[in-house]
């Protein structure tokens, strides 16, 4: 695999083929052929996945794998040519889809080698009849530059680029001469496109008559060309259902150009493979005007041979409900796709899935090799992999941008995660740096409300974050706003997660990291604490549990309330349950600062000198407590809050107090003993080796 993409071998690799070689009939890079799966028409594959996951940059490998062996092209559906029509053209003979099928078309139209330019008159006609309905202003500048666009459709290498001026000049006179009237101007120029196409008798001219009788077949055109376009771009002007209908046709009518450029023994000897066509945020209306006519046509047997990739934003979209589904490595050999009889059966959905902590070890080493850094080879501290992966869940954004800051911050020093994230950092060398944290929010949250969202992070559910709005955002934010930040959240192929309003943990760690640095004295940060301490005092809280104060407690860095109850509580309440509150208060996030005024107290991260028992000498247990139980809940829980704290490299000293612990405390739970026991085999061997830590199953049968 030569994409430079890591974990996505199961889409490029060459032997054996993968699903790019086996859909389109060539190997990536590589002229060689490869036998086709599914001859007889391929499914349209939908990529799937959440901001960052890496679909847009699956897409442009792609279309690096293809270009110049045969016709490739790529939309993106969020490009801002998709918004709006220029300025100066009417709304009515412009859309999204018609300016994707022109993008696709020109892209499209390029040589690949061993085969010429591929003509669009299909399409081309279809265009210029709908654009003519935007030419009533007889502003004859543009509708030139307009046509010329339109026409370039149609070159070839084997026929002269001289038809396109003489067309348009023979255009712009019919307009010329009827510009005393005032009624519209379609009729004309589909006529002359008409007469254009039929002059010569070039094999070239011969492909644009025949192409002119293809839209015969239009409903209600009774066989007439003529009639058909001026229907097409009456349906067009129209919009909603009818504007539908003309744009499936323009769809229709592209494939039906590439298939005639493959028609033939000659054309196929010269061509290798499928086209490609590359769709980006598929989601938007310039992507679903393309998916959906698509899928339509499919299902209606109206053939094609296009192998459609697709990137969709999330999990699930209402015109893919029929979808097949596989993950990325269920398609490495085959992937036993049958449509059935609904058009979104002919999609095919594929979820890309996280890279793994080999990948994420690949790449930031990659990154920092020949760095001047301490500790690993050629510098990378042998931790930090694996707790990049830990902290991002291998997003792959989020792991190149870490590489990055790798490669740009540790040879100044930058010791953490936490540290690399507040860094500054230059994607490119052509870009000013800022900190990564904050480059990583603008791409994985662009669209507004961050502020609002980076606040909302320190909730839990719905009504700590309506909370939290209530006390902390302006009065017309609301419910509804945080309805609404929900449903966005969701749109966007966020996961839920029970006991966080922001359910994925890189994405709300780098939220709670931009709130602490929000403003100098860290104000905000604490008044979010605060309100939700004072949340979950009252009503709100669940009857009996107190893990969500005492969450927040720990993030203002008040320690006693969490260990007086895990203290109280260790001896009459089942083991799993007391690991469960153990692991939720401790993952309150960390940060200095924790002093009433916001100061940072030296910067010193004190857990790890809590959990070696370096400060026991100066505590003193409440009265009538268990002194030992004390000092060995207040230690475990400094330990685990900093073993699990994803922006802090695990220390083994630390890991090694954890097992101690717990292993010690299995001793004065004999029903529980199994489940501390196993946690204290588990647990320390988890936090080194980056992974979360989980609850150990009872495989005693009692706790």
């Amino acid at each position: 695999m030569h994409t430079g993409l890591h974990g996505r071998g199961a889409l490029f690799d060459t032997d054996p083929p993968g699903l790019a070689s086996r859909l389109v009939g060539l190997r990536p890079y590589q002229l060689r052929a490869t036998p086709y799966e599914h001859a007889g028409g391929p499914p349209f594959v939908v990529l799937t996945g959440g901001r960052g996951i890496g679909r847009t940059a699956v897409l442009h490998a792609l279309r690096d794998a293809y270009r110049w062996h045969t016709p490739v092209a790529l939309v993106d559906g969020e490009d801002e040519q998709f918004a709006a029509p220029p300025a100066e053209r009417p709304a009515a003979s412009w859309s999204p889809v018609s300016q994707a099928l022109t993008t696709a078309a020109e892209q499209l139209a390029e040589p690949v080698k061993g085969a010429g330019r591929i003509a669009f008159p299909r399409l081309s006609s279809g265009l210029l009849a709908v654009a003519a309905g935007g030419w009533s202003d007889r502003d004859v500048p543009r509708i030139r530059h307009e046509a010329e666009r339109i026409l370039l459709l149609n070159e070839t290498d084997s026929w002269l680029s001289g038809f396109a001026g003489r067309w348009v000049s023979k255009v712009v006179s019919k307009l010329v001469a009827s510009m005393s009237g005032t009624g519209p101007v379609v009729e004309p120029i589909i006529e002359a496109t008409l007469e254009a196409f039929a002059e010569g008798v070039a094999p070239a001219h011969r492909r644009l008559r025949k192409a002119a009788t293809w839209y015969r077949d239009y409903p209600n055109a009774g066989g007439s060309p003529k009639l058909a376009l001026i229907l097409l771009s009456r349906h067009f002007r129209a919009g909603g259902d009818s504007r539908r209908h003309a744009e499936r046709h323009l769809v229709r009518a592209l494939l039906a150009d590439l298939d005639d450029a493959y028609a033939g023994v000659v054309q196929r000897s010269h061509r290798r493979g499928r086209p490609v066509l590359l769709v980006d945020n598929v989601q938007e209306p310039a992507g679903l005007g393309l998916l959906e006519p698509v899928l339509r046509d499919r299902a209606d047997g109206i053939a094609d041979q296009a192998v459609f990739f697709a990137a969709l934003r999330g999990h699930a979209h209402p015109a893919l409900r029929n979808a097949g589904r596989l993950t990325l490595p269920d398609t490495a050999r085959e992937t036993d796709w049958r449509p059935g009889t609904s058009p979104s059966s002919r999609a095919l959905l594929v979820a890309l899935p996280p890279l793994t902590p080999d990948d994420t070890l690949h790449i930031m080493d990659t990154a920092t090799r020949g760095a001047a850094t301490p500790g690993g080879p050629d510098g990378l501290p042998s931790q930090l992999p694996h707790a990049a992966h830990r902290l991002t869940g291998g997003n792959p954004l989020g792991i190149t941008l870490l590489a990055a800051s790798a490669r740009q911050n540790l040879p100044a020093g930058a010791d953490s995660l936490g540290a690399l994230l507040t860094a500054d950092v230059a994607p490119h060398e052509d870009h000013a740096g800022r900190p990564a944290h904050q480059e990583l929010l603008a791409r994985l949250v662009p669209g507004g409300r961050l502020d609002e969202l980076t606040l909302l992070a320190a909730a839990h559910d719905r009504a700590s974050a309506c909370s939290l709005a209530q006390a902390r955002l302006p009065e017309d934010f609301g419910a509804s706003g945080v309805l609404a930040l929900e449903e966005r959240l969701a749109a966007e192929g966020w996961p839920t997660a029970r006991g966080q309003f922001v359910g994925d943990p890189f994405l709300r760690t780098l939220l709670l990291l931009r709130l602490h640095h929000t403003d100098p004295d860290h104000a905000r940060w604490r008044a979010a604490h605060h309100t939700l301490v004072d949340h979950y005092a009252g009503t709100a809280a669940p009857p009996g549990d107190a893990r969500y104060r005492l969450h927040h407690e720990l993030a203002l860095g008040r320690t006693d309330p969490a260990v007086d109850l895990l203290r109280d509580t260790f001896a009459h309440t089942d083991t799993g349950d007391w690991l469960a509150s153990l692991l939720f208060i401790a993952s309150a996030p960390y940060h200095h600062a924790h002093d009433p005024d916001g100061r940072d107290a030296g910067g010193h991260d004190h857990r790890g000198d809590v959990a070696l028992g370096r400060s026991d000498a100066a505590q003193r247990p409440p009265a009538g407590a268990d002194a030992v139980l004390h000092l060995r809940v207040r230690r475990l829980l400094h330990a685990v809050w900093q073993l699990t704290d994803p922006l802090v490299l695990p220390d083994p000293r630390v890991a090694e107090r954890l097992r101690f612990e717990l292993e010690q405390l299995s001793n004065l739970r004999p029903a529980g003993n199994a489940l501390l026991w196993r946690a204290s085999r588990d647990w320390p061997a988890d936090a080194l080796a980056g992974r979360p830590l989980r609850i150990p199953d009872d495989e005693d049968g009692g706790r």
